[in-house]
């Protein structure tokens, strides 16, 4: 395959308009017009004479017209009890729409369980859309619009392991976002998932079989479309950006943190987020190659560690590679509309949740890194030694004491930290809430979290940026007091690992 490849395979403009999803109610425009012509429909046998006709026949048509578009844009499983109590009542209406204004029409008690069935049918329709919402990214609130596009690449110094094949070098992906240019607005947004219908297709099913969902319950994620403008032209001007590498958690891909990366990106931060390749759940690559996770079996405590401290191995080398690629990028030797405007001198290796142990290592190992954080993680290294960045470790809060041994081993992990290193857990969150999670999963504490669909990303990324405007950029930032602004207590949620002291 090629050294690099950027491009991209956007789905139809008319298509992505279409599958925009009206904040509040989990559903796109289009499926909400079939929800009030199916309630429409349901009700017209009980209107008033003079508007019975009228009503079940522009409900008709709107429920037909409205059942067709979604036929051609991607009909989501919420959607189908709509449907289904707009084909059952459809018979009866027929009798009311031919019939005079003063027709007889069906004994009540033989159209009132039918009726109250439709009704029940599309408050279903209407209760999971807004349980399993597509994802509604939050407008990013930087001064940059975004951009976005894939990289692809292969490491000429690593084989693949995972491969019998021993000339097969290791092929990495990523998603780059980064300060663009404003587009204009109906300029198409980058989909969720993938490059191309034939990639988010590939991911929702890679992540299917390993969460152990049915694909359908995806639909929403494989929709959805993000705030960035794939290719979008780079920020005016000659400033070169500080570089974020990000390794998802484990089995994820590199979109799972799309949220936190658009709004780093906003704040004027190029956000490089890898998958893994056999680690990821699938990873589709430009020229039609989808490598699905492969499974890794241990039997004892033991073994799961070993297992561990190996695949953070893979991710740190995988980030190193990462950072030397956008060199490349940078110094023109691989084509790419950010040449010129990458500071891989200012980079930080960040890891979520199994990613975490990848950002340590990487942080260990490669002094190009300037600054580590974990997202909800701790680190995994078979050869555990001091690292000379600065660390910010963000935990979540619900279920720590189901895993007694997570504090005390990132707490080690941060000591390490030749300089100040910070451990702050968030109240109210869960493991997921530190992912794109909340916008799409049903709003179960359990899961994720007290803080809603949005606030959690906020916190999040806020904390983030204060900690890479210190630590990159050089900028006076009292990270404590920051903290303590989110009502973040030393004593309860923070803890500072000070070489000094």
């Amino acid at each position: 395959m090629p050294a690099s490849s950027s491009s991209t395979q956007p789905i139809s403009l008319a298509t992505a308009s279409v599958n925009e999803t009206i904040g509040g109610i989990g559903m796109t425009p289009i499926e909400a017009v079939l929800v009030v012509s199916a309630l429409a429909l349901v009700s017209a046998r009980w209107l008033p004479p003079r508007f019975r006709r009228r009503v079940a026949i522009g409900a008709t048509a709107v429920s037909l017209v409205s059942a067709a578009v979604l036929a051609v844009a991607g009909l989501r499983w919420q959607m189908v009890p709509v449907l289904v109590a707009v084909v059952v009542v459809l018979p009866f209406t027929a009798r009311t729409m031919s019939g005079k204004p003063g027709g007889r029409r069906m004994r009540w008690w033989l159209a009132g369980p039918g009726s109250a069935a439709g009704v029940l049918a599309i408050v279903a329709g209407v209760g999971t859309a807004i349980t399993f919402p597509a994802p509604d990214f939050p407008t990013p609130t930087g001064k940059h619009a975004v951009g976005t596009t894939v990289i692809e690449w292969t490491d000429p110094d690593r084989p693949e392991k995972w491969t019998s094949d021993p000339d097969d070098g290791r092929e990495l992906q990523a998603q780059i976002w980064y300060p663009a240019q404003a587009s204009p607005d109906k300029v198409e947004r980058a989909p969720y998932l993938g490059r191309s219908e034939a990639e988010v297709n590939a991911v929702a099913e890679g992540f299917g079989d390993f969460l152990g969902i049915p694909r359908f319950v995806l639909d929403g994620q494989a929709k959805a479309r993000t705030n960035s403008v794939p290719d979008a032209p780079v920020a005016s001007g000659k400033e070169q950006f500080p570089v974020v590498l990000f390794s998802p958690g484990g089995g994820m891909g590199r979109t799972t943190n799309t949220a936190w990366a658009e709004e780093l990106a906003s704040k004027g931060y190029v956000v490089a987020a890898l998958d893994h390749p056999y680690v990821s759940a699938a990873v589709r690559f430009a020229d039609g190659r989808t490598v699905r996770w492969a499974e890794q079996k241990f039997s004892s405590d033991a073994e799961a560690r070993q297992l561990s401290e190996k695949l953070a191995a893979v991710k740190a080398r995988d980030l190193s590679s990462a950072l030397t690629h956008l060199g490349r990028l940078d110094s023109g030797q691989v084509k790419s509309v950010l040449t010129g405007r990458l500071d891989t001198d200012r980079a930080a290796a960040v890891g979520m949740s199994a990613g975490v142990g990848g950002a340590f290592q990487a942080a260990r190992t490669d002094e190009r890194f300037s600054a580590v954080i974990a997202l909800d993680g701790r680190p995994y290294d078979a050869h555990p030694g001091p690292y000379d960045q600065p660390a910010l470790a963000m935990t979540s809060q619900i279920g720590l004491e189901d895993n007694p041994t997570y504090l005390p081993e990132l707490g080690q992990g941060l000591e390490r930290s030749t300089t100040t290193a910070y451990m702050l857990t968030i109240p109210g969150t869960t493991h997921p809430t530190f992912t794109d999670a909340p916008l799409w999963m049903p709003p179960v504490p359990s899961l994720v979290g007290t803080r809603g669909r949005t606030e959690p990303n906020r916190i999040i990324t806020e904390l983030t940026i204060g900690f890479l405007d210190a630590e990159l950029r050089n900028q006076p930032t009292d990270l404590p007091r920051l903290f303590s602004r989110h009502g973040f207590s030393k004593h309860r949620e923070l803890t500072v690992y000070d070489a000094d002291e």
